[in-house]
């Protein structure tokens, strides 16, 4: 056999399809992973209705996912690394495109390819991986939870132990309990914050935040929604506050929450201006506002080792297991928040 099936979003008539594809072939420092697990991202669903744009597309069509676990099934010509074939494997959800000299891939630059957007990724049966994007899994540690932590995972948690630099005891808000700031509360329960005040005007939402280790889940909407903070953090307000949605309206109440010194952590993308209409108290309260992205190479990395410690169960994670000739219809599910997913697993 050497066709294969890939969820192709066709750049110019703005269409997704499944459709069958070569199976493509490993060039010098690359290896041809065979897919296990690929999750469904928000992101996923910005490209497809139009308001994510690449940046840096290689070609007109691209294979969706930048969320994706598997096992080596190819090695490429000239490997540097001891790679073998079988080996349990994640992906890194970007690269860099290679053109820096001596570059580390340490942090996103204005050069960063992200997988399933820029180049091929992992709504397939196979994928190709540049052998430097490869993180090992150990047996113990599911597929389709590793599949989620180049992402969903990595980003709040590099936002959390990097951007804003948590420590024990300083306390955060998260707003958007969803895919990505469901595991902003386990993050920042992993590493000490208190109190973990989560805000999302969905129930189900709020109540999942609380399984999750928030200490208070709050409606946005709620009258005395300052009040409840102020009461949560007795009287200081936020050192954090972390907007998972991309959403200005959220950006504009956890600005007016921080406390002295507070900093509002930008997670959530979107192309909309960034207003913050706080006047003289932002000043006065030496209020900061931080940009993030994505999360960083190490960020894989120390993850694996802690799910695979049994600090961090992505298990709860995992919404359902939709196999990959429906990933339109996954698409559709976390588009419309049907059954509020936290992440929706295609299995190819």
């Amino acid at each position: 056999m050497d066709t294969m099936l890939a969820g192709r979003f066709h750049l110019d008539s703005k269409k997704f399809a499944v459709e069958e594809v070569p199976i493509p072939v490993p060039g010098p420092g690359e290896v041809l992973i065979g897919v296990k697990a690929a999750g469904v991202c928000l992101s996923d669903v910005h490209l497809l209705d139009g308001s994510l744009v690449p940046l840096f597309a290689t070609s007109d069509t691209v294979t969706v996912g930048h969320e994706v676990a598997g096992v080596i099934h190819t090695l490429g010509p000239g490997l540097r690394r001891g790679l073998t074939v079988g080996t349990r494997v994640t992906l890194e959800a970007g690269k860099t495109c290679g053109q820096c000299a001596g570059c580390v891939r340490r942090r996103p630059c204005t050069q960063m390819l992200t997988a399933g957007i820029d180049y091929d990724g992992g709504w397939a049966e196979y994928v190709i991986a540049r052998e430097d994007t490869l993180i090992p899994i150990p047996d113990a540690l599911p597929f389709d939870q590793a599949a989620i932590i180049p992402d969903a995972v990595s980003t709040p948690y590099a936002a959390v132990v990097a951007t804003a630099g948590v420590r024990p005891a300083q306390s955060v808000g998260i707003w958007g309990v969803g895919g990505v700031g469901a595991h902003n509360v386990r993050v920042a329960r992993l590493v000490g914050a208190a109190p973990i005040i989560a805000v999302d005007p969905l129930p189900s939402a709020r109540e999942r935040a609380l399984a999750f280790g928030a200490d208070h889940a709050l409606d946005p909407a709620a009258p005395d929604f300052a009040d409840q903070v102020r009461a949560a953090t007795d009287g200081r307000g936020l050192d954090f506050a972390f907007d998972c949605a991309g959403v200005p309206a959220v950006r504009e109440q956890a600005a007016s929450v921080l406390g002295l010194g507070g900093s509002l952590i930008l997670v959530g993308i979107t192309p909309k201006p960034l207003t913050i209409t706080e006047g003289l108290t932002f000043n006065y309260l030496q209020k900061q506002v931080r940009g993030h992205y994505g999360g960083f190479p190490e960020s894989v990395s120390e993850l694996v080792r802690l799910a695979a410690a049994g600090r961090l169960d992505l298990a709860p994670s995992i919404t359902d297991h939709i196999p990959l000739v429906d990933a339109a219809d996954a698409v559709s599910r976390l588009e419309n928040k049907i059954g509020d997913p936290i992440r929706l697993i295609l299995v190819p």
